[in-house]
């Protein structure tokens, strides 16, 4: 890779991960590129708000909850008091006794000694099998709600979400980050747990024993803990990083794959290899960062823990020398020395899945806080809508610097086809969108009915059209499933109709299980044309009042076109059409053509009477004239 294109990918990407959310909303549609915003950060949150949002999760399953932090405190309770248990069998059946020398009583208490002990153990170990059991199932219900929650909110998202984020990093939120938030939930949530238990009953079990060595291990607690602190603060802003960089390796990835054609077409296969290297070598750096700010945390913490033990250990032996402290409460105490170590050392080796966590737990909250789209309580659905639309004096900018849409005004009565043409950026498709309040006007009004759609609910106006994009979308299925996704409850028969309208019925038929065909991913396995034909058949079907056709039949031959405008016919009867079309031939039956340039209506008309009118719309036919 040379140094120049080295340079233009450092700030490109840089650029990306600093825009926070305010910045984006100022950028016009036109640098809201699905590359650009990749690893959306936002406002960065506090992990102590990441943290009680998440327990708000594990709180939708709070009995077993309960029941799985108390099999935790009854395994670490048994599990400490079996320790201690060492402290008489040792003094009283082990250590020579002068005072009690008979061998079989001292072996018969051994023997006693030792099966209560295995009994606590046994109850140490059933109590901890179940509270694992119990907290995975906490944890995978809680990802599960998360999950929904996630996809509920994707669903209420208004379009301008998804022009401003890549589909690999939105994708990264519901695979990678979540997946990390599972990993910690299914483990180190209950290790935190146990190991808090297991420090406070070892420290009070060790000032019973004995104040001195349980002081030396309290008095270097607070280094361990300086030490983690420091790291930890660290390393957030190290996992931070690699979360985001994946997201853009991702979105980088799903957008690379998915225009793989493109790419070979134009020979950009070393220029993709070398940005990929780039994202890659980003994400190996950030990774590296991380895992080794978290991964030095346990050896660190455990070269402490043996210095405690080792001074804990030189101290005991004096006592028991110079002070008669009794040989099994030594043992007992270095034993609770390594077993308070032990949960902070533990801790510390999971602080790399815990920054992972938090900071997948923040991403994910970050597409939670986003703004649905709005509704407001007197929104009203009206029985029955049929199609007669007004806009006034309408206009608009995807941001309110930058407008797009100047004083755009124009009526449509049902049966009528309305056709908009110009060249591109003139802002057609921007029409269409508003209508079905994709976005929202700045000034002026669209009304349908003489209700403004603006009061009107959101999923009544879109259930009341029925639109063909240019870049069509099949979804995993059969040919029947994916025609009756324009109306669910629609039969086999009006299937059938739907497809011979849409001139689809024919290769249909020669599929080799015809209506009952599995399509693959996105129609993989039809050619261009097959799968808009499909999408038109999904237009069909609907008995949305209104119509729109966003270059419908751009990914057709002529021949095919014929077929399906005679179909149309049929289809646009009684209903209110729009049409965008850059083939001239395809509006010519229109009751009004809009001309529109630069965002404004410059002329208005029919066929007939536009190229009378000599305007731009006839130096744009006659160029298609002439190239034809």
């Amino acid at each position: 890779m040379d140094k120049e294109r080295q340079i233009r990918l450092e700030a490109k990407y840089s650029n990306a991960a600093s825009n926070t959310k305010n910045e984006r909303t100022t950028k016009t549609l036109n640098v809201m590129n699905r590359r650009g915003n990749m690893g959306a950060t936002g406002k960065p949150k506090n992990t102590l708000p990441t943290i009680k949002r998440l327990f708000k999760y594990l709180s939708k399953e709070r009995a077993l909850l309960f029941i799985a932090l108390t099999c935790a405190v009854i395994h670490t309770v048994t599990t400490l008091l079996a320790s201690y248990l060492l402290r008489p069998i040792m003094n009283k059946f082990i250590y020579f006794d002068p005072a009690n020398p008979d061998l079989t009583e001292r072996l018969e208490g051994l023997g006693l000694g030792l099966a209560f002990m295995a009994l606590i153990y046994a109850i140490s170990l059933i109590t901890q099998w179940t509270q694992q059991r119990l907290m995975l199932t906490v944890s995978q219900r809680s990802l599960k709600h998360m999950r929904n929650d996630l996809f509920q909110k994707i669903q209420k998202l208004p379009v301008r979400f998804y022009d401003t984020h890549a589909n690999g990093d939105i994708m990264s939120r519901f695979t990678n980050d979540v997946d990390t938030v599972g990993e910690m939930l299914n483990t180190t949530l209950i290790q935190i747990v146990s190991g808090a238990i297991t420090i406070v009953g070892t420290i009070i079990l060790m000032l019973v024993t004995n104040p001195i060595l349980g002081g030396i291990t309290i008095i270097m607690t607070p280094l361990l803990t300086l030490i983690s602190k420091m790291i930890i603060k660290y390393g957030q802003s190290s996992y931070k990083a690699q979360q985001r960089n994946l997201g853009m390796l991702n979105g980088f990835f799903e957008e690379t794959i998915s225009g793989q054609k493109v790419v070979k077409v134009f020979h950009h296969e070393d220029v993709a290899t070398d940005e990929f290297r780039f994202l890659n070598k980003r994400l190996c750096e950030a990774q590296i960062k991380a895992q080794f700010t978290s991964g030095i945390m346990g050896p660190l913490t455990h070269q402490l823990c043996n210095l405690t033990y080792a001074v804990s250990a030189c101290v005991g032996a004096l006592l028991v020398v110079f002070k008669g402290f009794d040989i099994g409460g030594l043992t007992v105490s270095l034993n609770f020395t390594r077993s308070f170590n032990r949960p902070i050392n533990e801790i510390s080796m999971q602080m790399n899945t815990i920054f992972s966590a938090l900071a997948g737990a923040e991403r994910v909250f970050e597409v939670l806080d986003e703004e649905p789209e709005q509704s407001s309580e007197d929104e009203i659905i009206p029985d029955k809508l049929t199609g007669h639309v007004v806009l006034e004096n309408v206009n608009f900018g995807y941001v309110p610097e930058v407008t797009v849409l100047h004083d755009i005004s124009l009526f449509a009565k049902p049966g009528q086809k309305i056709a908009f043409v110009g060249s591109t950026g003139a802002g057609k498709t921007t029409v269409t969108n508003l209508l079905s309040r994709f976005y929202d006007t700045i000034s002026g009004s669209i009304t349908i009915d003489g209700i403004p759609i603006e009061k009107m609910d959101r999923s009544f106006l879109r259930s009341n059209i029925a639109m063909v994009l240019q870049d069509t979308h099949l979804f995993t299925g059969t040919v029947r499933e994916n025609i009756r996704y324009g109306r669910l409850d629609a039969t086999d028969e009006e299937v059938i109709a739907a497809a011979k309208i849409a001139s689809a019925h024919s290769f249909i038929m020669h599929l080799p299980q015809g209506y009952d065909t599995v399509l693959e991913s996105d129609g993989a396995n039809l050619s261009q044309g097959q799968r808009q034909l499909l999408n038109i058949a999904r237009a069909a079907i609907s008995h949305a009042p209104i119509l729109i056709l966003d270059e419908a039949t751009s990914s057709v031959d002529t021949r095919t076109e014929r077929h399906i405008e005679e179909g149309m016919d049929a289809l646009m009867e009684n209903r209110t059409t729009f049409v965008i079309a850059h083939r001239l031939s395809t509006v010519r039956k229109s009751n009004a053509i809009m001309v529109l340039e630069k965002g404004r209506i410059v002329e208005r008309g029919t066929h007939e009477e536009l190229l009378e009118l000599n305007g731009r719309y006839a130096d744009l036919y006659n160029e298609i004239a002439e190239l034809n």
